[in-house]
């Protein structure tokens, strides 16, 4: 069975580092991800996503990313569901982060010129908190790698 999400998409909040009662860290999330077509105002709708990043990879997610981030996320697609405190049901949907890259130089301040630096300003880090090779992940914008113009050849 295939499950795999991969997201590039800016956080909507300033990610919060919490511990579970064992200690175990965990930092849960919004990613804004811009759809790829215009609507009728000509202008770009967004599905805002939920994540959630465990262990090593949570405190470095909340230590080097803020509001307004531009982050690559891998993870699968988890469900989940709990009892609320009025007896109903609540069913969550979420990405289980894997593996995640900061897709904005350290410095750029929220700007939007990344692209100039884009292959090499990315930190990516894998579920144990280590730094990864970039060119193997399917969000890098490596021409050898497939690249936004790609879309454009897919035939439908």
């Amino acid at each position: 069975m295939i499950n795999r999400v991969v997201l590039t998409g800016r956080l909507t909040n300033d990610p919060e580092l919490k511990y579970t009662n064992q200690g175990t860290a965990v930092v849960a999330f919004r990613l804004a991800v811009n759809r790829q077509f215009r609507n009728q105002d000509g202008s770009r709708d967004a599905d805002f996503i939920n994540c959630v990043v465990w262990r090593k990879s949570a405190e470095n997610f909340a230590n080097f990313t803020h509001k307004g981030s531009l982050v690559g996320i891998d993870g699968r697609l988890s469900t989940r569901n709990y009892e609320n405190k009025q007896g109903q049901k609540v069913y969550v949907t979420e990405v289980t982060v894997e593996n995640f890259a900061l897709l904005e130089p350290k410095n750029s301040n929220q700007q939007n010129n990344y692209n100039n630096n884009f292959n090499t300003n990315q930190t990516t880090f894998n579920q144990q908190g280590e730094n990864v090779d970039l060119s193997a992940l399917p969000f890098n914008n490596d021409e050898t790698n497939g690249s936004a113009a790609d879309i454009d050849d897919v035939p439908f």
